[in-house]
């Protein structure tokens, strides 16, 4: 069986080699991102692995022209990805799993950053100022925090910040009945309206785009700190900045932003870059962003390799696939 893997990162390396190895597949490497210039690549593959690239519906077309029948993008989100496309053509398209523990925990350590003001003490460290003036924190047990979807990220979020002794709120569709016992699920508004910190924990859909946004934002707490390291369409950057420009929310972190494709994973360090909310967000002292990085663990990267290579190899198996995306 083989399996043509774009987007090919150094780090991945080592997990080809050995998942490879173990899952019997030969594995042929193109580093740069699926393209119409690169298509001609997959020609004879049945199966290719992706990781962010977007996959319109004429890019769509030329994979399944050229003979690929399976997608596997080395992520959880498949957004990226024209479904309703894959659905016409009949083009099978999966996501993988990985250790939900490498996100939770950055979630929270970009909860404690944001309410105890981290980024403005570097930023007053790196040129010797150490007064206090403008930098007193606040104090989990003393808060409530809001966990806006209980998934297996949502979940572990939880868990760690009981530790902690804040309030918990969550919401979800579904309940998971083993949470109750750390967070009181409750409806989105509820939630919305009596959280001192949101953090976000659900899928990119066209129910949740712009789920905060100025109304949303008006109705919470004042100085209420924001988390993302979902997806950067949940949240109305402009609506965001105006949120943080009048004072309403006190501190944001952000590891996802809307219009980050071809600027996150790239050096661009000399190049003027056309996203104008970033650089507005990346000026105020009480946002943090990062460059979509919470996954970024060795287990992360080795799950991802791993159960994209198997996920390919039970398609090409006609075997029952766990990450294949039911596209009704």
């Amino acid at each position: 069986m083989k399996i043509l893997v774009y987007s090919h990162r150094k780090d991945e390396a080592e997990y080809f080699n050995k998942f490879s190895e173990k899952y019997n597949a030969e594995i042929v490497i193109c580093k740069d991102e699926p393209s119409f210039e690169n298509v001609s690549l997959a020609k004879g593959f049945d199966c290719i692995s992706i990781i962010t690239t977007p996959i319109n519906s004429e890019l769509m077309k030329k994979f399944y022209d050229v003979g690929v029948k399976f997608i596997s993008t080395r992520t959880i989100g498949y957004d990226h990805i024209d479904m309703e496309k894959a659905k016409e053509l009949g083009m099978k398209i999966a996501n993988v799993t990985y250790s939900p523990s490498c996100v939770a925990d950055y979630t929270v350590m970009m909860i404690l950053m944001a309410t105890r003001k981290i980024k403005a003490i570097m930023q007053r460290s790196n040129v010797q100022d150490y007064s206090l003036t403008g930098v007193q924190g606040v104090e989990l047990h003393n808060l409530t925090v809001g966990v806006i979807g209980t998934g297996k990220i949502g979940c572990i979020v939880i868990t760690r910040l009981s530790t902690f002794g804040c309030k918990l709120l969550a919401y979800n569709p579904h309940h998971r009945e083993e949470l109750k016992q750390y967070a009181e699920y409750v409806e989105l508004q509820n939630l919305i309206e009596n959280s001192d910190i949101i953090t976000l924990h659900i899928p990119a859909t066209s129910a949740t785009n712009y789920m905060i946004n100025k109304s949303s934002i008006e109705a919470m707490k004042d100085g209420v700190f924001i988390i993302n390291t979902a997806r950067g369409s949940l949240i109305n950057t402009e609506d965001l900045i105006d949120g943080i420009e009048n004072g309403k929310i006190g501190g944001a972190a952000l590891d996802v932003i809307e219009n980050e494709t071809n600027l996150y994973y790239n050096d661009l360090e000399c190049e003027i870059l056309n996203n104008r909310e970033l650089a507005i967000l990346n000026s105020y002292s009480n946002v943090i962003v990062t460059p979509y990085t919470a996954f970024y663990t060795d287990q992360a990267i080795s799950d991802q390799v791993e159960n994209s290579i198997l996920s390919c190899t039970l398609f090409m198996k006609e075997k029952e696939n766990p990450w294949e995306i039911k596209n009704r």
